[in-house]
């Protein structure tokens, strides 16, 4: 049985950027992937923002990890050459409610240490962006956008120049923890067995399913998985936007916003589709062009110039949401041995937005708990 300092679960930007930083602090790593590529699933399927770190909870993890991520990723960037852009984002108010509650964001963000925040006026919002029907909104200059392939290619890159192995096509079929060492039995073409002293469970969507199948991990630290399909359409034509434009946040997401790819092209979303797989393979990508309707609804409540029937249906992702004894879990799960008593075990749970803004600083949160 082949023996590694440490396992990590999953190929998505965080498990690459897990099993970067344990490569480079030294540990044999191996990093296991149950499909034929990196970021297959969570990690490509999403808008591609670096966020500022605004809207969440004080305190909590997702608040912390997003503002030192943040700082993080744009400097890893432009080390490295990944394609990113500081465009910044307007998030705008179109109901006297909605100014109200932008008062409530700005001193939330504060909060977060995200102290760069614009209170504008309507006029000045048609400044930035004349085609923008708004109140007022907050301009956050710290946001942007990145190529997270870019960025992920850029983390195996430097995995693999510190040792550590990427194995496609090899599923965790379960994982021992009883003994000194913790051992995996791993599927795929050609099953095998090993042995690490270090496992991460960065498995994303599927990573409460596998830490059910842990021997030794008590199954009340688990908690349930819910699934959030979030579909997007794309713009026949180019907007007429420099930045990107988000409306006030709603129940389970941001609302649909406009974001900006690095070329210029302007695509809505994500909405919210509560889905139910059971494995990979049930979950449907496909966009329904029925949902079109909903999308320019809620658009031209910012933008009342977007043309008729212009959007097209462009792709969809799967946000990991979860439940934790019925309660509705907003923040982040990164449980080590302080939370489930098992040695050498961090199971991620619950990583959606903002993971990617967040990957560099959850890697290192994991390695203090981990080592």
């Amino acid at each position: 049985m082949e023996t590694v300092d440490a396992v990590v679960i999953g190929a998505g930007v965080i498990g690459l950027a897990v099993a970067r930083a344990l490569a480079l602090q030294g540990f044999e790593t191996l990093l296991l992937e149950r499909t034929d590529a990196i970021g297959t699933a969570t990690s490509s399927r999403n808008s591609e923002v670096i966020h500022a770190g605004i809207y969440y909870a004080a305190g909590s993890l997702k608040a912390s990890l997003c503002v030192s991520g943040r700082q993080r990723l744009y400097a890893y960037c432009a080390s490295r050459g990944i394609a990113h852009h500081r465009c910044g984002k307007l998030l705008v108010a179109t109901s006297e409610a909605q100014r109200t509650r932008l008062a409530q964001i700005q001193a939330q963000a504060a909060q977060n240490g995200v102290d760069d925040l614009q209170l504008l006026d309507a006029a000045a919002v048609r400044a930035l962006e004349p085609e923008l029907d708004a109140l007022a909104a907050l301009l956050s200059p710290s946001t942007g956008i990145v190529d997270s392939h870019g960025l992920m290619l850029a983390l195996q890159g430097e995995f693999e120049s510190h040792g550590g192995v990427l194995a496609l096509r090899s599923p965790v079929v379960s994982i021992n923890c009883r003994g000194p060492l913790h051992v995996l039995q791993v599927g795929g073409e050609s099953t095998m067995e090993l042995s690490a002293r270090y496992v991460v469970n960065a498995a994303g969507l599927w990573a409460p399913g596998l830490a059910v199948r842990i021997d030794g991990l008590d199954a009340k630290h688990v908690p349930q998985a819910r699934y959030a399909k979030g579909n997007y359409f794309s713009l026949g034509s180019r907007a007429p936007f420099s930045h990107l434009i988000y409306p006030v946040p709603e129940a389970a997401g941001l609302g649909v916003h406009l974001t900006l790819d690095l070329a210029g092209q302007a695509r809505f979303g994500p909405d919210v589709e509560w889905v139910t797989p059971a494995t990979p393979e049930q979950i449907d990508y496909r966009v329904s062009p029925a949902r079109a309707a909903a999308f320019e609804t809620a658009v031209r409540r910012y933008w009342p110039g977007l043309p008729q029937a212009s959007l097209q249906p462009a792709f969809s992702g799967v946000r990991p949401k979860l439940e934790w004894h019925g309660e509705t879990v907003q923040d982040f799960m990164i449980q080590g041995s302080a939370e489930h008593a098992v040695a050498g075990l961090v199971n991620l749970y619950g990583i959606e937005s903002p993971g990617l803004t967040a990957s560099l600083a959850i890697a290192d949160e994991v390695l203090k708990r981990l080592v």
